[in-house]
């Protein structure tokens, strides 16, 4: 973190500020008066500086910060931010710092935040729809502007939180075109014994044996593995931020979990020792690149359309394949509650929603069920069983 060169490193005292550039990029004035701090931001270093002097301006003139009924709703974003980003994900701060410099602050961001209201959070909605933005990015919006606004009502900057009572656009439901169960046994034996896929082939297979997340893979150490009895111990993740990876716990508690493998799973493990040992890399990740370093999901991803488009199968995403091997275990029968703890959803809505696509009109099956229950012709007053 850099400052303004004539602070001290001890607390401040009123009328004093700081220049810092945060993880962002952007640049931070803060200054205390009376207690309170105020904040201004800008894109470089001098461009803020400014800002600071104005404030010490107003500081000296006034004694006291400006009101908080001149607090914009731009201000106030940025500043929640800054408080929440030590409790966030590293990428989940990031996306926050995007919805709001692209998709908030240009239509809100001068809107005094005493005078918001919930007909203009309702307004926002509808014009970044028509700008194209899909209703999965407006729910993001909304979800970041409930919680935000949330704490500006508990913390008494708004005697009500606007974006409770306004409706976020559905997200329009599209049935996955997974691969059929000829089609996932075609990719396995083409990474399993025809060794394709190049040097992601062995991750390819593996994100079917074990349903996990890429993230989760990529995060996988060979001291996580048991080789007997057959399974693999997920207990971190690797995430993008910016274009660099970065590695944390699960998404979630229920990530945290112990997953068995098929053999057919193992064998690709085995395989995968003996490719990185060839490499001579010397790292502890099961899936590494060929010079050690982890792999960019985008590589992945190119690996995977060329692998589809080689053996003539549906293009899916990696994420799909995690879908494909629980499909698989719903043909299986494979109960909902034990698919739910492998795939280490937090909840079942997921793991149903795969499993409904898989299995089909379930309302069809209970209605042929009570046809059992027509009566006998044979015993008049009696039901066939």
């Amino acid at each position: 973190m850099s400052r303004t060169p004539s602070h001290s490193a001890g607390r401040r005292s009123d009328g004093e500020g700081s220049v810092t550039q945060r993880k962002n990029g952007l640049w931070q004035a803060s200054l205390m008066v009376n207690g309170h701090r105020q904040f201004a931001y800008g894109k470089t270093r001098e461009d803020v500086a400014g800002k600071l002097r104005k404030l010490q301006g107003v500081a000296e003139q006034n004694g006291q910060l400006p009101h908080p009924g001149r607090l914009t709703v731009g201000d106030y974003l940025h500043q929640w931010l800054e408080q929440a980003e030590p409790r966030l994900r590293a990428k989940t701060a990031v996306d926050y710092e995007i919805l709001v410099r692209l998709h908030i602050a240009p239509h809100l961001g001068k809107t005094l935040l005493s005078k918001l209201s919930a007909l203009q959070v309702a307004r926002l909605y509808a014009t970044l729809l028509r700008e194209g933005r899909s209703p999965r990015r407006v729910q993001q919006a909304h979800g970041l502007l409930h919680k935000a606004l949330g704490d500006a009502h508990k913390w008494g900057l708004l005697a009500s939180n606007p974006a409770a009572v306004v409706d976020a656009p559905r997200r329009e439901r599209h049935t996955p075109r997974l691969w059929t169960q000829e089609q996932t046994q075609r990719c396995i034996s083409a990474v399993l014994e025809g060794h394709q896929g190049g040097q992601y082939g062995p991750l390819l297979g593996f994100l079917l044996a074990s349903g996990c997340r890429v993230g989760e893979a990529l995060g996988l150490r060979w001291s996580d593995v048991d080789w007997q009895p057959q399974r693999v111990r997920i207990e971190r993740q690797v995430t993008e931020v910016r274009g660099r990876p970065q590695e944390g716990p699960p998404k979630t508690e229920a990530g945290v979990r112990t997953i068995a493998l098929p053999s057919w799973g193992m064998a690709l493990l085995r395989q995968q020792r003996e490719q990185v040992a060839a490499w001579k890399v010397g790292s502890q990740r099961v899936f590494p690149t060929q010079v050690g370093s982890v792999p960019l999901q985008g590589n992945v991803r190119r690996s995977l359309d060329s692998l589809c488009a080689k053996l003539g199968l549906t293009r899916v995403t990696v994420h799909q394949l995690r879908h494909i091997s629980l499909s698989l275990l719903a043909m299986a029968g494979v109960p909902v509650k034990v698919a739910q703890e492998r795939a280490g959803h937090s909840t079942p809505t997921m793991t149903l929603r795969v499993y409904t696509h898989v299995l089909g009109d379930g309302d069809r099956t209970a209605a042929a069920a009570l046809d059992a229950l027509r009566p006998d012709p044979a015993a008049e007053g009696s039901i066939k069983m």
